[in-house]
Formats: structure tokens, C-alpha cells, sequence
């Protein structure tokens, strides 16, 4: 009777450790923790950073791609003779590019609406309210960190 008690022990450790005593093999099994609660996140909700994903990813990636696009086009059009291009144009022009990129990231999290329904396609009503929001969450993040 000692024997089969103490063989439970050792299962009951096994299990705890993540691994399984079934068979030969020793297989990895998740074990939630015992202290999960439902808690309120105070994050940004997934469907809404999913959307911001999509319009960060639209307008950040076709001018960053459109400034690499320059100076591969410029070079081609150097090597093969067909014009003769600035260095400095090249330069400026794919800056230009890597701004706007720049830009639409901002554009892009700000542009996404919170509500549960897309939204419009260029989303400017949203611009406003997550500008406040924003403005809201560094105000109360200020609070934490003075009190």
C-alpha cells in the first residue's frame, strides 16, 4: 500500500514539472497556472490593433518600398546611359519617401477606429478621438509614476 501511494506522489510531481509519465517518451504538457484571473486589460483591444496592423502596414509600405524603388531605379537608369541623375536628387527624392512612410505610421494608429465596425476606409473622424485618448492614457501614466 506504501508503494502505490508513493508511485502517485511521483506522477502528481511529474505533471507539475510539464512532463508526462505514460509512456517511454517523456511528452511536454501545458499546465495553466492556478492563479489565472479574468482580468480587464487596459490595452488597446485585439481587433483594433489588428486594423492598425493593416493601415500601418499599407501606409508605411508602399512609400518605404517606393524609397528603395528609387535608388535602384535611379541606378538603372545611370548604368544603362538612358539619363544622367543627381546623386543629391536621388537622395532627396527617396527621403521623401522614408517621410512619408514615417508619417503614415503615425497615420495609421491614429487613423484606426476603436469601435468594433471598421469604420470608413480613410478613417479621419477616428484621427480626433485617439488623439484624445492618447493625450488621456500619457496623463494618467504621469499619475502612476508621481504618486
Amino acid at each position: 500500500m506504501k508503494g502505490k501511494n508513493k508511485s502517485k506522489r511521483l506522477q502528481s510531481n511529474e505533471s507539475k514539472e510539464g512532463f508526462s509519465s505514460k509512456s517511454a517518451t517523456p511528452t511536454i504538457e501545458k499546465i495553466k497556472p492556478a492563479n489565472t484571473k479574468n482580468k480587464q486589460s487596459s490595452g488597446i483591444p485585439k481587433y483594433v490593433a489588428n486594423r492598425m496592423a493593416r493601415r500601418i502596414a499599407f501606409t508605411t509600405g508602399i512609400p518605404t518600398i517606393s524609397g528603395m524603388g528609387v535608388f535602384v531605379g535611379s541606378y538603372f537608369l545611370i548604368t544603362k546611359g538612358i539619363a544622367e541623375i543627381s546623386p543629391t536628387l536621388t537622395l532627396v527624392s527617396s527621403a521623401m519617401c522614408f517621410l512619408v512612410g514615417l508619417l503614415g505610421l503615425s497615420y495609421g494608429i491614429l487613423s484606426a477606429s476603436w469601435d468594433i465596425n471598421p469604420g470608413s476606409l480613410l478613417g479621419f473622424e477616428n484621427i480626433k478621438p485617439n488623439i484624445n485618448r492618447m493625450k488621456e492614457a500619457f496623463k494618467s501614466s504621469k499619475k502612476e509614476i508621481t504618486n
